[in-house]
């Protein structure tokens, strides 16, 4: 394998495939030091991109989704290929024309790709998980790069004409934009990679994460977990620390909810289960209390502890279509003169049960799990020691029904209308009143609104009859990132 020198001594404590070198520290996959396989990765990449294009563009045929092309790559060079300080490596391209297509439905151009793989170093994600796979990111936070295994793999290539055509219907979806899928060949090892969307931008602070498939068997974080920077928490963590879910404005709880479903669906035909909802929570008010203190590294990771420099100019929006958490349960990709402002940055506008705006950045993973027999082995063991109902491991149907009634009622809710005029009432005053005292001001401020008048603004409220409250502004205000409430168009 590329650089493997020095890669067959002992290892530390390895999870899957992927484990440390004793003598650097450095992560390591099928003992190939990841430094080499990152290089490995960026020479293949670039060939095949270069060699792509090419061959004329034309509709894509059934066996495009079953080609595979090989390049070798010796160390000293090539007619073909560049030298190199690595080993001697073979890499492969699986169903290139049909990826080309995918990458195009995007808007990605080839030469934007090939810059952002190859161009600069790939950074490697230091909270990985516990899958033992190895993540990378491209510096400008646009593609992820993901080990898989061979079963894994395997199944995609299975999936793509039905991806093919699924997406062709539907760009509003959740579920991961596949850009391409490769391998790297050398010493005996077969390393297969997959080249993805980026659901979590490391400019953008996550301040909170959350891994959730809507089982409760197991689902909550391990201590080791908890001592990392951002953990990544769990289906029973996310239970006990917002009982009251995440509230949505009634449009996009209504459009998350109806992709979530669109979703499922697709995935149990498939017979795919065992999925997640990938969450990054960003804290608006958080992030500015961080900001004013000057603590809080601004470009701090919810999946890697590396940071923005602090000369780096104001974070840009990624620039392929429908790869936002809005775009992707609005279906719209962003126009040329309508990119996501500084405020949003993609994410989905959100509210805490105490107020607190939120950015929300979501997708589905982990879709290439099939129900094959080792799962109904899995799942028949583990329902005879708990309840067959509560582990994550289930039949396909089962598991998209239970997935989606987890993340449309138990994670994500409507806010109610009291709950907004009580938001309003809070960005005035600071205070959320006692519900017979905020019924009172409902009743002054909202006059005709609840009465099914919603055409009617708001009055402005005379003086209170209690002095302590005649310093408080009690105009109606925005609720800022929600877009739920404000003065014009009227409350609805």
């Amino acid at each position: 394998m590329p650089g493997s020198s020095g890669t067959t001594q002992s290892m530390k404590k390895t999870i899957g495939h992927r484990g440390v070198e004793t003598t650097t520290g450095e992560t390591t996959y099928k003992k190939t030091t990841s430094s080499a396989l990152k290089g490995a990765i960026q020479l293949g990449i670039a060939h095949t991109v270069g060699s792509l294009s090419q061959k004329a563009e034309r509709d894509v045929l059934m066996q495009d989704f079953v080609v595979v092309e090989s390049i070798f790559f010796p160390s000293e060079g090539s007619n073909l290929t560049p030298a190199h300080h690595y080993s001697d490596f073979r890499f492969k391209t699986y169903a290139p024309i049909a990826f080309r297509y995918f990458r195009e439905m995007f808007g990605i151009r080839p030469d934007d790709y090939m810059y952002s793989l190859c161009n600069e170093p790939l950074i490697e994600l230091s909270n990985p998980g516990a899958s033992g796979s190895i993540f990378y990111v491209s510096s400008d936070d646009e593609f992820i790069i993901k080990t898989v295994q061979h079963k894994e793999a395997e199944f995609l290539q299975k999936l793509l004409p039905g991806y093919f055509m699924n997406i062709n219907q539907n760009k509003r979806t959740l579920l991961p934009k596949f850009y391409g899928l490769y391998c790297v060949q050398a010493g005996g090892k077969n390393i297969r990679i997959v080249v993805m969307n980026n659901l979590l931008p490391r400019i953008i602070p996550m301040h909170l994460k959350y891994d959730l498939k809507g089982s409760t068997y197991k689902r909550r974080a391990s201590p080791k977990e908890r001592e990392k920077a951002v953990p990544t928490y769990k289906d029973l963590d996310f239970i006990q620390d917002m009982p009251d879910g995440l509230l949505l404005e009634a449009d996009n709880y209504n459009a998350l909810c109806k992709t979530i479903q669109r979703d499922c669906l697709l995935l149990q035909s498939f017979k795919i289960m065992d999925y997640s909802l990938l969450m990054g929570i960003h804290n608006m008010e958080q992030a500015s209390r961080e900001k004013d203190r000057g603590g809080g590294p601004l470009g701090e990771s919810v999946v890697s502890e590396g940071a923005v420099t602090p000369d780096q100019r104001r974070p840009q929006p990624q620039r392929s279509l429908y790869c936002t958490a809005m775009e992707s349960i609005q279906g719209e990709a962003r126009g040329k003169e309508a990119m996501d402002s500084e405020d949003h940055m993609g994410g989905i506008p959100a509210r805490s049960s105490k107020g607190e705006r939120l950015l929300i950045y979501i997708g589905i993973i982990d879709i290439l799990q099939s129900y094959r027999f080792i799962k109904k082995l899995e799942h028949s063991w583990k329902a005879l020691v708990h309840d067959g109902d509560t582990v994550s491991v289930h039949r396909p149907g089962f598991y998209a029904e239970r997935f989606q009634q987890f993340m449309c009622n138990t994670v994500f809710k409507k806010i109610p209308r009291t709950y907004i005029l009580c938001l309003i009432y809070r960005e005035d005053t600071g205070i959320c009143t006692d519900s017979l005292t905020l019924s009172k001001k409902i009743s002054i401020l909202f006059t005709g609104t609840l009465s099914g008048r919603p055409d009617l603004v708001p009055k402005t409220p005379p003086l209170p009859d209690n002095p302590a409250d005649g310093e408080a502004n009690l105009s109606i205000s925005s609720l800022g990132s929600t877009g739920a409430a404000s003065t014009s168009p009227p409350l609805r």
